[in-house]
This record gives C-alpha cells, sequence and structure tokens, in this order.
C-alpha cells in the first residue's frame, strides 16, 4: 500500500500536517502502509502536476485543492484554498467524507488532529507539542515579535531551518522523525543545529538589510530585496524594528518565483482593516485574512514592484 503525501513546502505547519497525516494514517487507516513526500510551493498559475498523484492513495494537506479523482484524502485552512469556482464544486461535491476544509482554524495541524482524533478514533496525545507550535507559529500567536525574531526556543529554530533550508530530502527527513520522536528531540539533534547556524547567521544578515531598506509610512513598512539578493525573511522582522505599524508588504526573489509577501502585526495599536487573502487573489495569489502572498514568474521583477506600489497604497487608506 503505497501512499502519496503532498504538504505545503518549507513552511513549518505544513511539515507539522504531513508529519500529523502520516502518524494518523499509519496508525489508524493502514498501519503497513509506505509514505512517500513531496513539497508544494505557490508558484505563478499554481497548477498542480498531477503525476505527484502516482499513490495508491493520495494526499494532499495545508496546499490548495486538486479536483482530481486520484486525490483521496485533503487538508486545508487557507480562505484561498481553490484555484476555480470549478475546484470548489468539485470539493462541495465530493461524497468521501475524507476531504476537510476549515479556514477559521490557526493552523492545519491542529484542524487535522482534531478530525483524526474525533472522526477517526486517532490518539493525538503524543503529538500535542508539535500541534502547539504549529499554532503559535501558523497563526502568530507569539509573545512579541521579539520572540520570533530572537529565534530562542528549539521549536523556532526548526521553523527557520524548515524554511530556509533547500534541501528537499533533509526536510523529508524531519517529517518521518516527527512522526515517531517529540518536536523537542528532532528540534534540538545535532543535525537541525548544524544547519540552524549558517540560517541564523543570514537571519540577522537579513535583520539589518530590512533596517537599512525598509521604509514606514502611513502605517504600512514595505522594502524590496530582490537587488540584495534575499530571497526570503523572517515575516517579523519588520514588526519586531516597527512596533507600530499594522502592514507590512515586501518583494523578494528566488529561482522558482518573485514573491510579494503581505502581512499584518498581530501586536498593532491600530486594527486590521484589509482582508489580505483577498486582496492577493486580485493578483492570483492568497493566502488567509491576516497573511498572503502573490507569486511571479522570476524575471516579472518589475510586475512585481508596480504591483507593489498598488498593494502599499491601498493599505495605505
Amino acid at each position: 500500500m503505497k501512499l502519496r503525501l503532498l504538504y505545503h513546502g518549507h513552511c513549518f505547519d505544513g511539515v507539522a500536517s504531513a508529519a500529523t497525516f502520516t502518524r494518523f494514517y499509519q496508525e489508524r487507516i493502514h498501519p503497513q502502509a509506505e509514505v512517500s513526500y513531496a513539497g508544494l510551493l505557490h508558484r505563478p498559475g499554481n497548477f498542480f502536476d498531477l503525476n505527484l498523484f502516482d499513490g495508491d492513495e493520495n494526499a494532499i494537506v495545508d496546499f490548495k485543492y486538486a479536483p482530481s479523482e486520484k486525490l483521496t484524502w485533503w487538508f486545508d485552512h487557507h480562505e484561498s484554498a481553490f484555484l476555480t469556482p470549478a475546484d470548489e464544486a468539485h470539493f462541495r461535491a465530493d461524497k468521501s467524507g475524507k476531504k476537510f476544509l476549515d479556514f477559521t482554524r490557526k493552523s492545519c495541524t491542529e484542524f487535522i488532529a482534531d478530525v483524526a482524533r474525533n472522526q477517526f478514533g486517532f490518539d493525538d496525545a503524543p503529538l500535542q507539542p508539535l500541534i502547539h507550535w504549529a499554532h503559535i507559529i501558523d497563526g502568530a500567536l507569539y509573545e512579541s515579535a521579539a520572540q520570533c525574531v530572537e529565534l530562542k526556543e528549539p521549536a523556532l529554530q526548526l521553523m527557520q531551518v524548515i524554511e530556509a533550508d533547500p534541501d528537499d530530502s533533509f526536510v523529508e527527513q524531519v517529517i518521518r522523525d516527527l512522526t515517531v520522536k517529540s518536536l523537542d528531540e528532532v528540534a534540538t539533534s545535532d543535525e537541525v543545529q548544524r544547519r540552524f547556524q549558517p540560517i541564523l547567521k543570514q537571519h540577522r544578515e537579513t535583520l539589518e538589510t530590512v533596517r537599512r531598506k525598509a521604509i514606514s509610512q502611513h502605517g504600512v513598512v514595505q522594502f524590496d530585496l530582490v537587488d540584495e539578493g534575499h530571497d526570503g525573511f523572517n515575516k517579523f522582522i519588520p514588526y519586531y524594528l516597527y512596533p507600530q505599524t499594522t502592514y507590512t508588504v515586501a518583494l523578494t526573489r528566488g529561482s522558482q518565483r518573485t514573491k510579494i509577501s503581505v502581512g499584518s502585526n498581530p501586536w498593532s495599536p491600530r486594527p486590521r482593516t484589509h482582508n489580505i487573502a483577498k486582496l492577493c487573489e486580485r493578483y492570483g495569489g492568497g493566502g488567509h485574512a491576516v497573511v498572503g502572498a502573490i507569486s511571479l514568474k522570476p524575471d516579472e521583477v518589475e510586475k512585481g514592484r508596480a504591483i507593489m506600489r498598488e498593494v502599499v497604497a491601498e493599505l495605505s487608506t
């Protein structure tokens, strides 16, 4: 029995969701299942490679819906869960009892655990630390911006490794480890810590770059990191540097996409008044009400800058 499990790649909640679903599936559905993984990233168009559905059963966790008859299981918690209205209609017509959506959930990991426990009799107690931290990380429920920028807790160090390490095979090994070991044991392992040290150095350099480049006006912090070569950043750096801001809009470019990241400050003294998922959907992106992103082709930097200006203008009103 082969399960193909697709998950939101280089994302702590995506990895934790994959580990939680794997443990549930092997304990309650097919104990002898052989599981293979593939991380999914948001790209322009976001269309699925349907050839990835090569298992006896196929699952997607923490990512958009695919209207394929080969998709057996699906869990998601994003407002922007469907690429098209037809995809949503396909989901609504499903009668399998194995496809679930709840965009009120802070994390997909917690959502999977609750459904698995309540509907399938799964014991999620051994995974509670993982579920707890996925809830905090994906729900941005930190004590402060400093907590997630200073990265003192092992779970946050593992988060940074998952997000920044380009080695997909290592991220897959983290998933497998999290199904059989405690979160703390995985996060403090020699290999995770070895990979964390250069990432921490880069993180500190990015912090200083954002400090130098960021412009804060009308409750919005904006910065463009394309020319500096940073393809990502800790999304709480702007709130660490500018605690009074309400929103952040940033442009980065990596090998696979140009990305406009849009977020809101959980600790802002001024309340959020925009639904960021809906705003990003206008440009082919999506996310949650409080955070989202827009993906373009790697060579569409100027288009990205134009969109960024439009988004900043709207959030500044």
